[in-house]
C-alpha cells in the first residue's frame, strides 16, 4: 500500500512539475503522434495504417507549403498564395495568371511548372545513438558539431544510395533526437487550376490575419512521372459536408520554424536584437520592392509575389514581436525555465549533467549581438540572380570537399534539389533584378558602415547604384546554358569567369565564410551541444510528453471547428457566400475590397449560404500553409491558409483557445461551390468528389 501511495504522489508531483498542456497544442511528429490526448479528449484512436494513409497523402512543397494528394490521379490541392511563385514564374506581361487565374480544361492543357519539387515522407528512422555518438568525449563544442554534421552526410549518402529517396537527417528537440527522414521527390508538376489573386486574397493586407475572413485560397497541381500522371492509393477523398461546429479535425502539413524550446536567453536575443533586425532587413527588400512596383503596371506584376509574401512575413513578425514584449507572456517561459532548472537542481545526477548547458547558451549569446547586423548583410540573397552567382560560386568550392565536410546544403543529398533551383527557366527581369540589388547594397553601406569588410568587397569604393549596374546589364547568369556551363566546369571556370556579378560574387565570399565560420564556432556549436543536454534533461523529467519545435517536416495538429469571444464579441465558426458579397458592398467594392468581374456576374448562380471559410483550434503557423483539413475519416472538410491575429505569438508558445487563438481554413463546400458555378470546372469538381474515376 505505501508503494502505491508513493507512486501516486510521485505521478501527481509530475503531474503538477510538467509544463501544462494547453487543450490542442502540438505540432506532433509522425512517429510520436498524440494518441493519448485523442483518446482522451475526442474519443478517437486511429490505426496505424490510419497515419500512414495520413502521411503518405500529404506533401511538402519546395516553394515553402504543404499540400496533399486529393485523387488517385496525383491531383494535389494548396493554397493559391503558396502556388502564386509558380504562377508568376509562368505568366507573362500578356497573361498574369496571378491577377487572372488559370483553369486547364484538359490534361494538356495542364501547364509544366519550372522549378516546383514536392516530397512525401515515405518512411522514418530514428538515428540519434550514431549521430550523437560520433561526437568524441573530449571534444570541444566545435570539433563535435563538425564530428555529427559529418556522421549525419554519411547517414543521407548511404540511405540515398541504397533507396534513391531523397534522405535527410532532422534534428528535433535542439539535438535531443536525430530522425532520418526518406521522401520520395517529384519535380514534373503541372499546374491544373488557380483563382484569381483579388478572390484568393479578397481584402488584401487589411484582412491578412483576421477573420471573420472570406479568401478562396485554393489551387490545384498535377503530379507527373514519366510524362504520365502518378498513380496513388493514398489520397484524401472529399467530405461532402464539411466540417459541423466543435467537429474534431486535423491538419497535417510542414511547419516551417517554432522557437518554444529555446532558452530565455535565447528569446530575450530574440526580442532585443534578432527580431527588430530582420524587421529591418524584410522592411528594406519590402520598400525597394514597392519603388519599383510604383514605375508602372508590368513592374508591379513582377514584384507581386515576393512583395506580398514579405508583407505577409512582415505583418506575422510584428505579432510575434508583440507577444515577446508582453511582460506576461514572457514571465510565462521565465517561470517555465525556473521549474525546469528547479527540478534538475533537486537530482544531483541531473545537476551535474546538465545544470551547466543553459549557462553555455547565455555566454555565447552574449557576443552575438555585435556580428548579427554583419551575419545579417554579408550576402547577396535579396536578388534572385544574386543568390544564383553566389550558390554558383559555392558549389564549385563546396562539392571539391569530401561530403561530410561541406555545408549542410550542398551535400550530396540537396545537389539535385539545389541544381533544380539554379537551373530554372523562369523568367528573370534584369530591371527589378537591379533595382533590388542596389536597394540591398545601399542598406548593407547605411547599416554597417563604410569600412565593413563586406561593403568594401562589394563596392570597391563606388556607389551602389554603380555596382548593381554594372553587375546586373553585364552578367550572363541570365541565360540557363551559362549557369549550367558554369557548375560543368567547376572552381577553374568559376574563377576564371569574367561575368561582372560572378565577380562580385567572388569578391564578398570569403567574408561570408569568415563569419559563417564564426557563427557556426561561437553559436551553432555551443547550441548543438547544449542543445542535446538541454533536451536529456528535459526527456529526463518530462519523458516524450513535449513535442519537438517545427522544421519544416510533416507534422500532426489537432483541434476543434470552434468560433470564439473577443472582448465582448461573438465570433462566428463560419462566413458564408453571403458575407462575401455584403463585405465587398459595405466598402463600395473599393480596393481590397473589390471583386473580380467572374464573381459579380455570377452571383446568381451561386447558393449565397454555402460556407466560405472557417476557424479552428489547432496549433498551426507558416508553413502550414496549404495542409489538408481532415476529420476523422480521413476526409477533406478544408484547407489551411492562415492564422487570426491573436495567435501570431505562437512561434514562441501556443496560444490557446481560451486566449482565441484559431487557424483559419477554407471550407470544402466553398471550393466545390466556385468550381462548379463560378468556373464551369465540373470535371475538376468531380474529380476531387470521386466521379468518373
Amino acid at each position: 500500500m505505501r508503494k502505491i501511495l508513493a507512486c501516486v504522489l510521485a505521478l501527481l508531483f509530475l503531474c503538477q512539475l510538467a509544463p501544462r498542456a494547453r487543450a490542442d497544442e502540438g505540432m506532433w511528429t509522425f512517429d510520436n503522434p498524440p494518441l493519448k490526448q485523442w483518446k482522451e479528449r475526442y474519443n478517437f484512436e486511429p490505426s496505424r495504417e490510419w497515419l500512414d494513409r495520413v502521411r503518405l497523402a500529404s506533401v511538402r512543397l519546395n516553394d515553402g507549403g504543404s499540400g496533399s494528394f486529393v485523387s488517385p490521379d496525383g491531383l494535389l490541392m494548396t493554397n493559391q498564395h503558396v502556388a502564386s511563385g509558380q504562377l508568376s514564374k509562368v505568366s507573362t506581361k500578356e497573361r498574369d495568371y496571378v491577377r487572372n487565374g488559370f483553369y486547364a480544361r484538359t490534361r494538356d492543357e495542364e501547364m509544366k511548372c519550372p522549378d516546383l519539387e514536392i516530397n512525401v515522407l515515405v518512411s522514418y528512422e530514428d538515428v540519434t545513438k550514431r549521430v550523437q555518438g560520433a561526437a568524441k568525449p573530449n571534444a570541444s563544442d566545435a570539433q563535435a558539431n563538425e564530428q555529427r554534421k559529418s556522421e549525419m552526410a554519411a547517414i543521407e549518402k548511404e540511405s540515398n544510395e541504397k533507396t534513391g529517396l531523397r534522405s535527410d537527417v532532422v534534428t528535433l528537440y535542439s539535438g535531443g533526437e536525430y530522425w532520418l527522414y526518406r521522401y520520395k521527390k517529384y519535380t514534373d508538376i503541372r499546374l491544373v487550376m488557380a483563382p484569381e489573386e483579388q478572390i484568393a486574397f479578397f481584402g488584401g493586407d487589411y484582412d491578412n490575419f483576421t477573420y471573420p475572413r472570406y479568401d478562396l485560397d485554393f489551387a490545384f497541381f498535377r503530379v507527373y512521372e514519366n510524362d504520365k500522371p502518378i498513380h496513388t492509393d493514398n489520397y484524401f477523398r472529399w467530405s461532402k459536408s464539411g466540417p459541423a461546429e466543435g467537429e474534431f479535425v486535423v491538419a497535417v502539413g510542414n511547419p516551417g520554424s517554432t522557437n518554444r524550446l529555446l532558452t530565455v536567453a535565447q528569446l530575450k536575443y530574440q526580442r532585443d536584437v534578432g527580431n527588430p533586425l530582420q524587421m529591418q532587413v524584410w522592411t528594406s527588400r519590402r520598400d525597394a520592392l514597392s519603388r519599383y512596383a510604383s514605375r508602372g503596371a508590368e513592374q508591379a506584376r513582377q514584384a507581386q509575389a515576393t512583395r506580398r509574401g514579405l508583407e505577409n512575413s512582415i505583418k506575422r513578425l510584428v505579432g510575434q514581436q508583440e507577444g515577446l514584449m508582453n511582460p506576461k507572456m514572457f514571465a510565462r517561459k521565465e517561470d517555465e525555465e525556473k521549474k525546469l532548472l528547479a527540478e534538475i537542481g533537486r537530482r544531483p545526477e541531473l545537476q551535474r549533467k546538465y545544470a551547466a548547458a543553459w549557462s553555455d547558451i547565455a555566454t555565447a549569446y552574449r557576443d552575438l549581438p555585435t556580428t548579427a547586423k554583419r551575419i545579417a548583410f554579408t550576402t547577396l540573397a535579396p536578388s534572385r540572380l544574386g543568390t544564383v552567382a553566389s550558390q554558383i560560386v559555392r558549389y564549385a568550392a563546396e562539392t571539391a570537399k569530401p561530403n561530410g565536410e561541406r555545408y549542410d546544403e550542398f551535400r550530396e543529398n540537396r545537389l539535385e534539389s539545389l541544381r533544380l533551383t539554379l537551373l530554372s527557366p523562369a523568367p528573370v527581369y534584369p530591371e527589378m533584378e537591379e533595382a533590388i540589388l542596389a536597394a540591398w547594397l545601399e542598406e548593407a553601406q547605411k547599416t554597417l558602415g563604410a569600412n565593413d569588410p563586406f561593403v568594401r568587397a562589394a563596392l570597391q569604393g563606388r556607389a551602389p547604384a554603380e555596382v548593381a549596374h554594372e553587375a546586373v546589364a553585364r552578367t550572363k547568369l541570365t541565360d540557363v546554358a551559362f549557369r549550367k556551363s558554369l557548375l560543368g566546369g567547376g572552381a577553374s571556370a568559376v574563377a576564371a569567369s569574367d561575368d561582372p556579378l560572378v565577380a562580385l560574387a567572388r569578391r564578398v565570399e570569403p567574408i561570408y565564410r569568415e563569419l559563417r565560420a564564426w557563427n557556426e564556432q561561437h553559436i551553432l556549436s555551443v547550441e548543438s551541444s547544449a542543445g542535446q543536454r538541454i533536451a536529456e534533461a528535459r526527456f529526463a523529467v518530462y519523458g516524450k510528453s513535449v513535442y519537438p519545435d517545427a522544421t519544416f517536416t510533416p507534422r500532426i495538429s489537432y483541434g476543434r471547428v470552434l468560433g470564439y469571444e473577443e472582448d465582448t464579441t461573438l465570433v462566428p465558426y463560419k462566413t458564408t457566400f453571403y458575407g462575401l458579397y455584403e463585405r465587398a458592398r459595405g466598402f463600395d467594392e473599393k480596393p481590397p475590397f473589390d471583386l473580380p468581374e467572374r464573381w459579380k456576374e455570377g452571383k446568381p448562380r451561386v447558393d449565397l449560404s454555402t460556407p466560405f471559410n472557417f476557424v479552428y483550434t489547432a496549433d498551426t503557423i507558416g508553413g502550414n500553409s496549404g495542409s489538408p483539413v481532415i476529420n476523422r475519416d480521413a476526409e477533406i472538410v478544408g484547407l489551411n491558409f492562415d492564422s487570426n491575429i491573436q495567435k501570431l505569438p505562437n512561434r514562441y508558445w501556443y496560444v490557446d483557445e481560451s486566449e482565441g487563438g484559431r487557424a483559419v481554413a477554407v471550407h470544402s463546400a466553398a471550393i466545390i461551390e466556385a468550381l462548379r458555378k463560378m468556373y464551369d470546372a465540373g470535371r475538376l469538381a468531380d474529380e476531387l468528389m470521386g466521379r468518373g474515376q
